[in-house]
């Protein structure tokens, strides 16, 4: 039997990448960063102050031990030395100095170094500054490297016992090796980077904490903010501390009121606008019907009134009719407002609605129609009949003809993707300004501000656009590229089903 190949687990790296750029991952970067630096800063201050405490210590001891021993035997020797006595006064000072274990030279009034016969000797590493000190009467010492190891040379000049302070013309010098000073110094450095190491590394813990309570009210002020944004205006913050994040979170909670507050206050004045509007709309119906039957009824013998009287009649029926479609359109607007716009879904053939919608105006002389037949899809047939009603009107009364609609299915490429019905109205007018085009399904907008009167209402792009979103769908309006507008209506192409 075959073994399933096991599967590898995934890295998610979008999340590590995020975790990586999140606050706490910076907090604790930063908490290590202070802790190593601080532990960096203490372990060089310790490495210098320890140095130089050692080779302080070193070079003192070296200096007061050569002086002591040159003092203790200068007085054997005899004056003016020559290089056999020198000789065996640097030996006498090297047995001397065996703890030192220094390298001693001598040289009396500027002649040889004595020994010159010893590797490493002073003539080609002697500084220059040690010297000319000597010569002045001036002990000396500093230290220096020689091929890679460092000394410590020291140089005395030797004055006559008696003489009052007069120097004799002899110069003493020693190389003292420091080897073991600098692997003290090191071992020294080895111990601070040993114990900096573990102090970093018990940093994490601290700056975990750290970390956990700077971001637990950050976290708690995201999420209260999404609870906002998702409408929850009560939510508040709960305070604790006087620190600047409980600062915070007092403005935030003082925020949240103001804007519950506010919110409340404009649901308010909203709810009274649409129930003011509506009520408008309703107590004008009656009224308006009883004003149309008495204006029908003046229409029919408008021919045998004089010509001033009928002229009136006509202007007055046809204010009415204007008014009469503004009332509809106002109630068609509070109902979507109020979310009473229900969507009865019944499976239509397109083409043939269109064409109802055009016989039933009278525009088939009007309107050039490309209405590709079993084409089938599930809408709401009175709400598509007042979308293409409003836009081959709007094009027949601002554009120009001839008018054309459009249908057509859209197939993408994907092919899990949603197929898609388009209807276009097109006319060949002037096109719209580029300015008024994100406006055009705005509620009374008009293009021309000086034109307060027009025939229709200016709500019959607004109650297209709202049909079109209750069959979640969306309304595009442009200008076609051999002029003229061009609005554009996309459906999703829902098939089968009953009636919703």
């Amino acid at each position: 039997m075959k073994r399933p190949a096991l599967r590898r687990p995934t890295v998610r790296r979008p999340a590590l990448r995020t975790l990586a750029r999140g606050l706490r991952a910076r907090l604790v970067v930063a908490f290590l960063l202070v802790s190593a630096l601080s532990a960096l800063t203490t372990a060089a201050l310790t490495f210098r102050e320890a140095r130089t405490a050692i080779l302080k210590r070193t070079q003192d001891t070296a200096v007061n031990a050569l002086r002591s021993q040159v003092d203790s035997q200068v007085p054997d020797l005899r004056f003016p030395p020559r290089n056999s006595d020198l000789m065996k006064f640097t030996q006498d000072l090297g047995r001397a100095g065996q703890a030192q274990r220094w390298i001693v030279h001598a040289r009396y009034q500027n002649g040889p170094m004595v020994p010159n016969n010893l590797k490493g000797t002073l003539d080609t590493h002697l500084p220059s500054g040690v010297r000319e000190k000597v010569r002045s009467g001036i002990a000396a010492f500093q230290r220096v490297d020689i091929d890679g190891s460092p000394w410590l040379v020291i140089g005395l000049p030797v004055a006559y016992r008696d003489g009052g302070g007069q120097m004799s013309g002899l110069e003493v010098y020693a190389q003292v090796p420091l080897r073991q000073d600098e692997a003290n110094v090191r071992a020294l450095v080895e111990a601070a980077q040993r114990g900096a190491l573990p102090a970093i590394a018990l940093a994490v813990v601290p700056a975990l904490i750290a970390a956990r309570g700077v971001l637990r009210p950050v976290r708690e002020l995201r999420r209260a903010t999404q609870q906002i944004t998702e409408g929850e205006l009560d939510t508040r913050l709960k305070v604790t501390g006087r620190d600047e994040l409980a600062d915070l979170s007092r403005t935030f909670n003082d925020m949240a009121a103001a804007l519950e507050k506010n919110v409340a206050e404009l649901r308010r004045m909203e709810a009274n606008s649409r129930r003011f509007a509506a009520d408008v709309s309703h107590e004008l119906r009656t009224p308006l019907a009883a004003m149309t039957a008495v204006v029908d009824v003046l229409d029919e013998d408008a021919a045998t009134l004089d010509p001033d009287t009928a002229y009136a009649v006509r202007l007055i029926s046809e204010e009415t009719g204007k008014l009469a479609r503004m009332v509809e359109d106002l109630m068609e607007i509070s109902r979507f407002d109020a979310g009473a716009a229900a969507l009865h879904l019944d499976e239509v053939d397109v083409a043939e609605t269109v064409r109802k919608t055009l016989q039933a105006r009278g525009w088939q002389e009007k309107v050039t129609a490309d209405l590709p037949e079993d084409v089938r899809a599930r809408l709401d047939p009175r709400r598509i009949d007042v979308v293409v009603a409003n836009l081959v009107g709007n094009a027949l009364r601002h554009g120009g003809e001839p008018v054309s609609v459009a249908v057509r299915v859209e197939r993408p490429g994907d092919p899990e993707a949603e197929e898609r019905l388009l209807i276009e109205i097109a006319d060949r007018g002037e096109g719209i300004d580029p300015e008024v085009l994100p406006h055009v399904f705005e509620r009374f907008f008009k293009a021309d501000a000086a034109r307060v009167r027009s025939e229709g209402s200016g709500l019959g792009l607004a109650i297209t656009a709202e049909n079109v979103r209750l069959h979640d769908g969306t309304v595009r309006a442009a200008n076609g590229p051999e002029g003229g507008a061009v609005f554009t209506v996309d459906l999703p192409l829902r098939r089968g089903g009953e009636e919703a």
